[in-house]
């Protein structure tokens, strides 16, 4: 698996070009896309200037001698890369697994091209077949928001929770996630996605519809199988 995606982060490495700036994302198979950005910084003396969407990331792109920016300096990005825990034929995807899809979302939203990264598993034919759907809230929402979830027919845990049903767990952002498993997966994402921005005391969901510009399919034997949004 690691192979499949390494093989997707070093390609989209090569993709970047001198002056752009970049939104840098989060997970483990950007981590791969980073590291290859570095080595193409040593060795080409390539200037790498990017928002990044995470402290985690913000802290392995400084380690690796990249320009931080944040988003009062820029207005657009020339191009994002991420990971994602799902993503359906027609390259709409659930993240958030790692907890940092608000900040991932944003950034997205100003790109002018998102190229997601991602090895063969996380590919299905309808979100949340195998991912569950991590929906950050407002602590004081936390109640008020899960019976909305399982209204809609979801299974909702509180990200981190223990036996006692009460969790630490907190985003970048300060805010709880609640994970939504949807029995037979999620059957319309763009109504979703749009019902769940209404909801008061919810912060983002997990769900990207119509965001990803480029999917990059990282398979075991080395070979990365590249798709386009229609």
């Amino acid at each position: 698996m690691n192979h499949a995606k390494q093989s997707a982060g070093r390609l989209a490495a090569t993709w970047i070009e001198p002056g752009m700036v970049l939104g840098l994302g989060t997970g483990s198979t950007v981590r791969y896309f980073l590291e290859a950005l570095g080595e193409r910084a040593q060795k080409e003396g390539l200037r790498v200037r990017g928002v990044p969407t995470s402290l985690d990331t913000e802290q392995r792109a400084r380690a690796l001698g990249f320009e931080l920016l944040d988003l009062e300096a820029v207005s657009s990005l020339d191009l994002t890369v991420d990971g994602a825990d799902e993503v359906d034929p027609a390259l709409d995807l659930i993240k958030g697994g790692g907890g940092a899809l608000l900040r991932e979302k944003v950034v997205a939203s100003i790109s002018r091209r998102l190229v997601i990264l991602v090895d063969a598993t996380k590919c299905v034919e309808r979100l949340g077949s195998t991912f569950h759907l991590p929906v950050e809230v407002v602590a004081f929402a936390v109640p008020v928001v899960r019976r909305r979830l399982e209204s809609l027919g979801a299974a909702v845990r509180l990200r981190g929770a223990g036996p006692g049903g009460t969790s630490d767990y907190r985003t970048d952002n300060g805010n709880p996630i609640l994970d939504a498993v949807f029995p037979n997966g999620i059957a319309d994402a763009a109504q979703l996605e749009r019902d769940l921005a209404l909801q008061p005391g919810v912060v983002e969901s997990g769900l990207f519809v119509g965001l990803c510009h480029d999917l990059l399919v990282g398979h075991e034997h080395g070979q990365v199988e590249h798709r386009q949004r229609d």
